[in-house]
């Protein structure tokens, strides 16, 4: 029985997946490490801890297993965005600043003057975000010059993980779509950019394709880990690889992920699409196609804490409960989960959550499925600007804390009006890293063909013809809400 490894690098933790040639996860291991917080708005980390964390839980994977020798492959998912700045000798300079940082604004906002928003966009497909990597890096040479001089290359955060592990440099297509120095349609860095906004194109390391052998891992390295020869693949980036790992390798197929954060993403083959900056366009993992994707910033995080703040003594299982004695619409209760600010189709910081339509009859069920409808009317509104553009979305597969209860799967059916699949065994992006070792050691001869094999559907939730109708008039009311409430938001900042 032959093995590859998945390592999944999250913002808060490391998951390693030990996974076989039939698409099982054989072992699976998680290890934690802190985020830094010197300032409001900062969040950076150590990337030694990512390493050390990695090769504590490969060495808990390789332990519980009688021959480590049978593993033939590792590859990565990482989140996006962080920055790590390398001197010559491929050290990092300072810690790395990841993508939830938001000290960029200024920045942001010079990446516009110089490059030119309608050029931006026609180059990287997106919007200059205080989360993407070229804002950092600008950051760091107007305010820690003495450090940006030294700079020999820059990485994202898997990148430097990878490097450590093989010592060979590279950056892959779908994180570096996420720097907003990426000409995503060529698949190259854009030396007009670079040149724009004053950053040396030396600093952009060699690019390679997702399933690419990029080395082996360093003799060293697999000691401590108690691996003996293994291949090293370049990896993804999270949102590339959870939608490897969830099938969404054709057209017509999208992925709606509920976790803290909600995501809409959609497979694209073209890359010469332009959304002007509606939603975000990356190259995906798999070789020569894009994907398009939407965020709510509170999904999963708008239902928790309506819960902690109104129902902290139910627990979430009694709580859908109660929304599922609720009708569809909430007996005309409005709810927009805009309780942090709002990503897609609105960059807005300042916009916040309301609840409209209450009256004395509405009941803690009525507001519990108010808030379910809301966040899925938020991403469908991300679902509405793929179909505005000519996709196709017709088949959704949602996974995340959403996909775990009927009623809000029956609710994305209804408002989507798709086709919505609950996965039987979800993994997630350490799947799809584990998938794209598979098929680089030629396990598979597509990433398709590996999707058929470790991919599983369980149940299917198609759209009631009533309730589609019925929400698309309750939708017409959402839509309403952003423009109706935002200057009356920007009025409150000064009393929160």
């Amino acid at each position: 029985m032959s093995y590859v490894i998945g390592i999944d690098l999250g913002t808060s933790a490391v998951k390693a997946l030990l996974v076989n040639k039939q698409g099982n996860v054989v072992e699976e291991t998680s290890k934690e490490y802190p985020l830094i917080h010197e300032k409001s708005g900062y969040s950076e980390q150590d990337p030694e801890q990512w390493v050390n964390q990695t090769i504590a839980a490969i060495s808990e994977l390789t332990a519980k297993i009688e021959d480590a020798n049978l593993i033939e492959g590792i590859s990565f998912s990482g989140q996006m965005h962080g920055l790590v700045l390398l001197d010559e000798q491929a050290k990092p300079l300072r810690h790395a600043i990841l993508w939830n940082d938001t000290r960029t604004t200024a920045e942001c906002r010079e990446i516009e003057d110089r490059v030119g928003i309608e050029s931006l966009h026609s180059i990287t497909k997106n919007p200059a975000l205080e989360g993407f990597t070229l804002p950092k890096l600008l950051w760091v040479k107007k305010n820690e010059a003495e450090i940006f001089t030294k700079a020999s290359s820059f990485v994202l955060p898997k990148d430097y993980l990878r490097y450590r592990l093989t010592g060979e440099l590279h950056m892959e297509y779908s994180d570096a779509a996420g720097t907003l120095l990426l000409d995503v349609a060529d698949k190259s860095w854009s030396k007009q950019i670079c040149e724009k906004v004053g950053i040396p194109y030396a600093l952009c390391p060699p690019l390679v394709a997702s399933h690419t052998k990029v080395g082996i891992v360093l003799p060293d390295v697999a000691e401590q880990c108690g691996l003996a020869k293994v291949d090293v693949f370049a990896g993804g980036a999270d949102n590339a690889c959870g939608a490897i790992g969830s099938g969404i390798l054709e057209d017509g197929v999208t992925l709606c992920s509920t976790g803290t954060s909600g995501v809409v993403l959609s497979y694209e083959k073209e890359g010469n699409k332009d959304f002007g900056g509606k939603v975000h366009y990356f190259n995906h993992g798999e070789e020569s196609a894009f994907y398009t994707m939407g965020v709510t910033l509170a999904a999963g995080y708008s239902l928790s804490w309506f819960k902690e703040t109104f129902a902290a003594d139910l627990s979430f299982e009694d709580l859908l409960n109660l929304a599922s004695e609720s009708p569809e619409g909430a007996k005309g209760l409005l709810f927009t989960p805009y309780i942090v600010g709002e990503r897609t189709p609105h960059a807005d910081a300042d916009i916040r959550g309301s609840f409209i339509g209450m009256h004395a009859s509405h009941t803690l069920g009525d507001f519990a499925r108010a808030v379910i409808e809301g966040i899925t009317f938020s991403l469908n509104e991300t679902v509405e600007v793929f179909r505005e553009n000519g996709k196709i979305v017709d088949k959704v597969i949602s996974i995340g804390g959403g996909a775990k209860s009927d009623l809000w799967l029956q609710i994305q059916a209804d408002i989507f009006n798709a086709e919505v699949v609950k996965l039987k065994n979800e993994q997630g992006p350490g799947m799809g890293a584990a998938m794209l070792a598979a098929y680089g050691l030629g396990w598979f001869p597509s990433l398709k063909e590996c999707a058929n094999q470790f991919v599983e559907k369980s149940d299917v939730f198609t759209p009631s013809s009533t309730n589609v109708a019925l929400y698309k008039k309750i939708f017409k009311l959402y839509k309403d809400v952003y423009p109706q409430t935002k200057e009356l938001n920007k009025e409150l900042v000064s009393f929160r």
